[in-house]
């Protein structure tokens, strides 16, 4: 525990930063390869936040790329990046946008290398996921939440 912890200043130190999971398909190969066509990517991403302890919290960024070629999948990567983050003595109010933007914004970069590698070790060109921007997305969130929230009270 370091010396801000103790004195109840905030403090946020980054513990780790890991590759959790990566996952490559190649189902259709090797005739998939003969296919003709361009290629359609799609990419998803996803966010999990979790308190593994007290003050310690693992954030995962995950993306799923699927490649398609005809219909037929030319490859799926699923990779899965996360982080440790210590946080402490920081307002309530405030880890929300800590945990799902600050977290992510340190984790994604790590996630953008290692996808791009492991296609790119397929033989295909690499696919370099687009910059995101972790605030808006949460502002969205965030504006869906208050839309539901609104929708059920006024039912």
């Amino acid at each position: 525990m370091t010396d801000q912890a103790n004195n109840g200043q905030p403090s946020f130190n980054i513990q780790r930063i890991y590759l959790k999971d990566l996952s490559l398909e190649q189902p259709n190969a090797p005739a998939i390869l003969l296919e003709q066509g361009q290629p359609q990517v799609d990419v998803q991403l996803n966010l999990n936040a979790e308190e593994v302890k007290d003050g310690l919290f693992e954030i995962t960024v995950t993306a799923t790329v699927t490649t398609k070629v005809n219909d037929k999948v030319l490859f799926l990567v699923e990779a899965k990046q996360a982080g440790l983050f210590e946080i402490r003595n920081v307002p309530q109010e405030q880890m929300q946008p800590i945990v799902a933007i600050a977290c992510p914004q340190i984790v994604y970069p790590y996630l953008r290398a290692t996808v791009a590698d492991i296609i790119n070790r397929t033989g295909f060109p690499p696919v370099h996921l687009t910059e995101v921007n972790f605030q808006a997305m949460y502002e969205a969130q965030l504006q869906q939440a208050q839309a539901g929230a609104g929708q059920t009270l006024n039912s």
